[in-house]
């Protein structure tokens, strides 16, 4: 009998802690645990101990956290256990950005092939990476395959440009049976449309705008708020946690649209299809490259909404196409991230239109059924030397 192939995926973060990378893995580990491999997922412990558990098919080892280098979490345990649990391995599956990870990969893996997801471009710690870039280079150079997820990425990166001979273009995927069109909104849905009108200062407001995700600098949040002044129909919900909430509720109150810009907070996996259905119109304003991707817009466009993002050079701008699932603004522009709301607002049919072409495209290209495909057979290519 063939033995199941053997996985590790190597990350800093795994469920339950939130994240697009982290859901994107969860996805990946437990559809190919589901496949019959053996999976298993290598991170840090966001305690100092460690821990070992299985959960769907997937077994998660978390090593003991010591502190962390800006953002990246540092395990003395990781790269032994890294060692041990590639040893008789066919893929090691790194996810990046994660130097820690990529280097002890590098210097101490044993797996058959190394598989090199890359997510993100170090985008703003810059004092890391110049001292990280040569070791970085190397582990570009020793990965048997490299999964951009998108194209567009791969071409203005300059640390996949000149490797593009071996990049496999992957976009992240979306459970399209979970997030659909709200035909006629569900109870919960409506529930939950119905809380957030009713907090609009007056009667006045009828769009309900959503952004998801973690709270960062690159969201570009602020922009947004400083677009609702000219918005006074809108309501704007921030769902997600992270270290810019406090600053941008300031600067919401400073504004005067604190009543109209509503942090709810994380939301649960079982209540996220319901606040895309509950909304109008989604808008990503990034203002850099660390938003590669954007896993919160194929939800959204799953869900029939029509999209505002920006055009920052990344997948963000290829993914929602601009006068056809929504509208693409230049970034930190908010009187533009203004006006292309207001199209959407003043046009019921537009937005029907758009969203419509939103699902379909989400269909074609962005399902998690493709996506799994689509690593699968960068596997077997690689461990074969086919492509």
């Amino acid at each position: 009998m063939t033995k199941p192939m053997r996985i590790l995926h190597i990350y800093k973060d795994y469920y339950p802690v939130i994240g697009g990378i982290e859901n994107h893995i969860r996805q990946l580990a437990e559809a190919q645990a589901a496949q019959g491999y053996s999976v298993a997922v290598l991170v840090a412990n966001t305690s100092k101990k460690t821990e070992v558990d299985t959960v769907n098919g997937v077994r998660v080892i978390k090593t003991g956290r010591q502190f962390n280098v800006q953002s990246a979490p540092l395990s003395a345990a990781l790269p032994f256990t890294l060692r041990r649990e590639t040893a008789g391995a066919d893929i090691a599956h790194v996810h990046s950005p994660y130097p820690p990870g990529e280097a002890a990969n590098l210097w101490f893996g044993r797996a058959r092939k190394t598989i090199l997801t890359w997510h993100s471009d170090i985008v703003r710690q810059k004092t890391l990476l110049r001292f990280y870039a040569p070791t970085l280079r190397r582990v570009i150079r020793r990965a048997d395959r490299i999964l951009p997820t998108s194209d567009a990425y791969a071409r203005s990166s300059p640390w996949l440009s000149p490797h593009l001979d071996k990049c496999v273009a992957v976009p992240l995927g979306v459970d399209v049976a979970r997030f659909q069109p709200a035909v006629m909104l569900s109870s919960r849905a409506a529930t939950i449309r119905g809380r957030i009108l009713a907090t609009s200062p007056t009667s006045a407001a009828t769009t309900v705008l959503l952004t998801v995700g973690r709270l960062r600098y690159y969201k570009g949040i602020d922009d947004l708020i400083r677009a609702m002044p000219q918005l006074p129909d809108a309501i704007s919900v921030v769902a997600g946690t992270g270290p810019m909430i406090v600053p941008w509720k300031t600067l919401a109150q400073e504004l005067g649209v604190s009543e109209r810009v509503l942090f709810v907070g994380d939301v649960s996996d079982d209540d996220l299809p319901a606040f895309y259905q509950a909304a109008d119109i989604y808008v990503l304003p990034a203002n850099v490259r660390a938003e590669a991707f954007g896993v919160a817009i194929i939800e959204a466009m799953a869900c029939g909404l029509p999209i505002v993002c920006t055009d920052i050079g990344t997948a963000t701008s290829w993914i929602n196409q601009h006068n056809s699932t929504g509208y693409v603004v230049p970034p930190q522009d908010p009187p533009a991230l203004a006006a292309s709301i207001l199209n959407l607002q003043n046009s019921p049919f537009l937005r029907r239109q758009m969203g419509m072409a939103s699902r379909q495209r989400v269909m074609e290209e962005f399902t998690i059924d493709k996506m799994i495909q689509r690593v699968d057979d960068v596997y077997h290519q690689a461990l074969t030397g086919a492509g």
